[in-house]
């Protein structure tokens, strides 16, 4: 009898011992499924991540390409908002160049044009710069020359030999100018 318990006992023991080999390898592809699901998982997160970055790459590419068109149609309106004023004064020097007439009425037709030129420039917020009668500036005026006086101040713009022009504050060309040079005065 004790020999019948003892092998109960060992199938017991064996069954047992199956019985926890069962559950641990279970519990051992219980955590392998749930690796493999999760690996799933994350394997579609990249894949939804990969596919939203190339969409954001190709809306990032067309956006630049549709700024770059845009900034050339800008640039194409600016030049034609620039040069449409002066085709009115071509045509009119056309004019002028075909027209019989006096000396005098050339020179009227002229001096009709150049308003009508700088009208398009102060259309286009361009100033001259007023030289004759101004102190010299370095930074709107270049000095082509001196003439001595005593009747100006020392560096006093007594001619202007080429016309500046400012857009706004900034400098498109400077004045080209003669200046006073006062002996009286650089002596003192």
């Amino acid at each position: 009898m004790r020999s019948e318990r003892t092998m109960q006992d060992k199938a017991v023991n064996a069954n047992a011992e199956a019985a926890e080999m069962d559950a641990a390898q279970e519990t051992a592809e219980e955590p392998a499924a749930s690796g493999a699901a999760e690996l799933e998982q994350l394997k579609g997160e990249r894949d939804q991540l990969m596919d939203r970055l190339a969409r954001l790459q190709a809306e990032f590419d067309n956006a630049r390409k549709r700024e770059v068109k845009e900034r050339a149609e800008a640039r194409e309106y600016a030049v034609l908002n620039a040069v449409e004023p002066f085709l009115s004064v071509m045509d009119n020097f056309k004019l002028a160049l075909k027209a019989e007439g006096s000396a005098e009425q050339l020179r009227d037709g002229v001096e009709l044009i150049l308003k009508q030129m700088e009208e398009a420039l102060k259309g286009l917020n361009v100033q001259p710069i007023e030289a004759v009668g101004a102190q010299f500036d370095p930074r709107i005026h270049e000095a082509l020359g001196s003439i001595e006086t005593v009747e100006h101040p020392d560096h006093q713009v007594l001619e202007e030999v080429r016309r500046g022009y400012k857009i706004r504050e900034r400098l498109l060309r400077p004045a080209l100018v003669r200046i006073a040079v006062n002996p009286k005065q650089v002596k003192e």
